[in-house]
């Protein structure tokens, strides 16, 4: 009994500092060799086009091709009936993806505080060394949107940590309340209008991310379960 009552408290301690600390960057990272690169972004002939989510027709307009492999660092799944997405009639962009390339996989990650807003992707730190390391340049927030249940899907799946390959087209899109989001056409913006807009042709983790912080995360609600489940079945022996 005695081993028992230990096995659940250290097993709810242990899940609560797992489930703390889930979201933080793996320690060691294998990088896929295309995260090296800048996105790529081509001139397009794609002509303005609808799609159609929760019987709501957007437009989306098209301005250039777009190719992009990089690690999330932070991310923000959204939900078409809360907040301004519900006002602005929005079920088109499923969610925000802030990813990092090229050098800053080499910088000082660990050290970064990363985490998205509504719309915006943050960064803050007190180590000057890692700050200096990092590149603005080589981040972008991405508001991913899709009509395609099946890509919807894959992005919901998420983790931080994850690399991701995105590909399809920087484009605005309104719907016929008058909403309506633009694009940034430049890595090298801040502030208001500087988040990529995505209309995706195809999305895919092509590594994702080892957190031992979310395996042990289980393991730990598995041993607490387990305690609970022998601790409930002993036979009850009045004092």
């Amino acid at each position: 009994m005695r081993l028992n009552n230990t096995l659940i408290a250290t097993s709810f301690l242990w899940l609560l500092v797992s489930f703390w600390n889930r979201n933080d960057l793996p320690g060691n990272i294998d990088y896929v060799s295309e995260i090296a690169n800048e996105p790529e972004q081509t001139t397009t002939w794609e002509k303005p086009f609808y799609a159609t989510v929760n019987d709501v027709e957007y437009l989306i307009e098209p301005e250039y091709a777009y190719d992009l492999t990089g690690m999330i660092v932070s991310y923000r799944q959204h939900e078409g009936n809360s907040r301004m997405h519900l006002q602005a009639n929005d079920h088109l962009n499923v969610a925000d993806v802030c990813v990092v390339w090229g050098d800053n996989t080499s910088s000082h990650l660990q050290k970064l505080d990363f985490w998205n807003g509504i719309f915006t992707c943050n960064v803050f730190t007190r180590d000057m060394q890692a700050w200096e390391s990092f590149d603005m340049d080589q981040l972008s927030n991405n508001h991913l949107i899709s009509d395609d249940e099946f890509i919807r899907r894959q992005v919901r799946k998420v983790q931080i940590g994850d690399q991701i390959r995105v590909r399809g087209y920087l484009a605005s899109y309104s719907n016929p309340d008058g909403g309506k989001r633009g694009t940034s056409t430049t890595r090298t913006d801040t502030g208001d209008g500087a988040c990529e807009t995505v209309f995706l042709e195809s999305f895919r983790i092509v590594q994702p991310a080892t957190s031992y912080w979310r395996i042990s995360m289980w393991v730990s609600l598995s041993l607490l379960l387990i305690g609970l489940f022998v601790h409930f079945k002993r036979p009850y022996k009045p004092y």
